[in-house]
């Protein structure tokens, strides 16, 4: 049998069940309700007539009746009660329905505990006939001087129980029936949310979420609207130092992780991506994004979490190897020139300037290499500058390096990949500057000393200089001198980024039409960044 069919039967036959039981059990708990709600009624009425003054008052008369009949007889009929009957301690009648039985005595047995100062409900027979009774005493000073007895006949209450019971029995049955119909309806609609499938298939699909949630390298946890764990994976317990054993789901996210900013992401509906945060002394960097129902309500938001060292570690590997391809790009460019010039030469039969030609190329390169071998020993440094130079050829810019710089003496703890963005975005800066120069010669020269107790890194450019307007945004973000493109206003904004987190400082002095120097100052014992830790 399958799952709707199931649900359908099971749910007929409970509704059909409980019915049954409602029917018979209702009228019972309907009396019963019905008597609690007009004993309380007529005990909240005696005890407002015992409170009246007009009626403490009018027992100290040579006629109470004469008093306190016409204003029982108003209440009565302005609250439906059946009698009121006020009498005196020697249970004396002052009022009743019926004036001829004013002076006679009350029947029913049941002022003992009021005569003793009690508020009471009770059940009896009177001369009217069984009825419900709530009966008050009426004090003078401390002294019961009398009683207020308001009643509502047992009759009427079984009247009012029958009316009830035929609507009773006619909802119960329109229950029934809808409620035969609505099993119907239930275990189609139910059908349809679980896309037809079986008990076994939803298990197997749990399964296979489980398993996927746990081969994924990131640390998971999702929350409800309400704030609280639907989801983590094994994972997430591991970044939060969390044994298994210990049930994060159904915890509030801010009792396992502060600051996660899940339940903004919840309000706003709108997804954050690689935002920074600290777990357990750690950076990690999260994506939160919410998730929607049908109707396009959030339903709740799940984060992501991994940590940024390793993120860091592969920029670093991506870095070195764009840097490389870049240089061997422009290396292979510039020296496919050069061997097109020399093919032209030999077959010219010209080929004393071709040996000349030759030796000049050589030396040239071997010069270069030989100093940035001597001067800047770190190969990943000594590396970048050489694929620039070849970049600097590709893009006919004259760019060399002072022949009076040395880096030899830079700390281990220094990170070399925040150099690398330092030392490149700043030469990028310059090659940008020079291209827009007018002039023939375009000139960027890049000077390195580790003298004293500070780096120094300098570029030079004889471009069209930076004007003073720019002076306060230059660093900023996104900022421009250029033409929009593409990843522009970034580089000096990642620039001074490296260099605040190695505890630097940049300058820069422009001559419109001259040219711009900028110089980087970074103390050697100062340095924050230990190498491989950098995200540049």
């Amino acid at each position: 049998m399958r799952l709707h069919t199931k649900l359908m039967l099971g749910i007929s036959i409970l509704i059909i069940v409980l019915g049954t039981i409602i029917e018979f059990t209702f009228k019972n708990i309907m009396e019963t309700n019905l008597k609690h709600e007009i004993g309380l009624k007529a005990l909240s009425v005696a005890e407002s007539i015992s409170n009246m003054p007009a009626i403490e008052s009018a027992f100290h008369t040579k006629n109470p009746a004469a008093i306190i009949q016409p204003i029982a007889e108003k209440i009565r009929k302005d609250v439906g009660a059946e009698f009121i009957v006020i009498g005196n301690r020697s249970e004396i009648r002052y009022s009743h329905p019926n004036p001829k039985r004013i002076g006679q005595k009350m029947v029913g047995g049941d002022n003992d505990r009021v005569f003793k100062g009690e508020s009471v409900i009770s059940e009896s027979t009177g001369t009217l006939g069984p009825s419900l009774r709530g009966k008050a005493p009426i004090f003078n000073g401390d002294t019961v001087i009398g009683v207020v007895s308001v009643g509502y006949l047992q009759t009427d209450i079984e009247t009012e129980v029958a009316k009830v019971q035929k609507k009773i029995f006619v909802a119960t049955v329109i229950i029934l029936l809808g409620g035969i119909l609505a099993a119907y309806l239930i275990s189609i609609n139910i059908k349809r949310a679980i896309f037809g499938l079986e008990p076994k298939e939803i298990a197997w699909m749990y399964q296979e979420k489980h398993a996927i949630l746990e081969s994924i390298h990131e640390g998971i946890i999702a929350i409800d609207t309400e704030g609280r764990i639907t989801v983590v994976n094994e994972t997430a317990h591991t970044i939060l130092k969390t044994p298994l054993e210990i049930l994060l789901r159904g915890k509030r996210i801010e009792e396992v992780l502060e600051n996660t900013h899940l339940l903004d992401v919840v309000r706003t509906g709108k997804a954050e991506y690689d935002q920074e945060i600290l777990i357990a002394g750690e950076v990690y960097l999260a994506n939160r994004i919410p998730f929607f129902n049908n109707k396009k309500e959030v339903i709740g938001a799940v984060a992501s979490f991994r940590n940024k060292s390793e993120l860091a570690n592969l920029l670093k590997e991506l870095s070195h190897i764009k840097t490389y391809a870049e240089g061997l790009r422009a290396q292979t460019h510039e020296y496919s020139n050069r061997m097109y010039t020399l093919l032209g030469l030999i077959q010219l039969g010209s080929y004393k300037e071709a040996m000349d030609f030759i030796s000049k190329e050589v030396d040239v390169a071997q010069g270069f290499i030989h100093f940035l071998m001597k001067e800047v020993p770190d190969p990943i440094l000594a590396a970048f500058i050489l694929g620039k130079s070849s970049l600097a050829s590709e893009l006919k810019i004259d760019f060399s390096i002072d022949r009076e710089s040395s880096f030899k003496d830079v700390p281990v703890e220094i990170s070399r990949d925040a150099l690398v963005t330092i030392i490149g975005n700043l030469v990028n800066n310059a090659f940008e500057a020079v291209r827009e120069n007018e002039k023939l010669d375009k000139k960027v020269t890049l000077f390195l000393t580790d003298l004293g107790k500070e780096l120094i890194i300098e570029v030079e450019d004889n471009g069209m200089g930076i004007d003073e307007s720019a002076n306060n945004m230059i660093f900023k973000n996104g900022f421009t001198t250029k033409d929009t493109g593409r990843n522009a206003g970034i580089g000096l904004s990642l620039a001074e980024k490296a260099i605040t987190e190695l505890s630097g400082t940049i300058t820069f002095s422009s001559d419109i039409g001259k040219g711009t120097i900028f110089t980087v100052a970074i103390p050697k014992s100062r340095g924050k960044l230990h190498e491989g830790e950098s995200g540049y």
